[in-house]
């Protein structure tokens, strides 16, 4: 297909991390639906990048990835859409949403930024730690 379509179809064998930052940089947005996921990175650069990520409610992707609605646009947290169940038709659901955003340039600019203003960085999370170990010490004297 790459030869029959040169400048529409490209084929990469292996990996290439600079690339893969720009395709996922460069993507409208980004797709991870995982059943399972401690952590992730991906939905994190894709936030960064303004691409909103597409995931399942699952561990570290529940923790970062904050579902469009009216209550996260109101707060300014909207940053991507996330589903609920590990189904095709959920997916699909999701996937159908997000066409529709997508339609809003406006909502879709807001949703990027939102994204884009998520701080994941060590010192944003050592603060909070030490706030919630502060509390704990506080209500342990109290």
């Amino acid at each position: 297909m790459a030869e029959r379509f040169p400048g529409q179809i490209a084929v990469k064998l292996g990996f290439d991390e600079a690339l893969a930052h720009r395709i996922e940089a460069g993507a409208d947005c980004f797709l991870m639906p995982s059943r399972f996921e401690p952590c992730g990175l991906n939905q994190m650069y894709s936030l960064r990048y303004g691409t909103p990520p597409i995931v399942r409610a699952t561990g570290g992707l529940a923790d970062t990835v904050i579902d469009v609605s009216e209550a996260s646009l109101a707060d300014k947290t909207a940053n991507g859409f996330v589903l609920q169940e590990a189904t095709p038709h959920a997916l699909w659901l999701a996937i159908e949403r997000v066409c529709q955003t997508w339609q809003d340039k406006r909502l879709w600019q807001r949703i990027q930024q939102n994204g884009m203003r998520c701080n994941f960085s060590w010192a944003h999370a050592a603060n909070e730690y030490a706030i919630l170990y502060r509390d704990a010490i506080e209500s342990h004297h109290a």
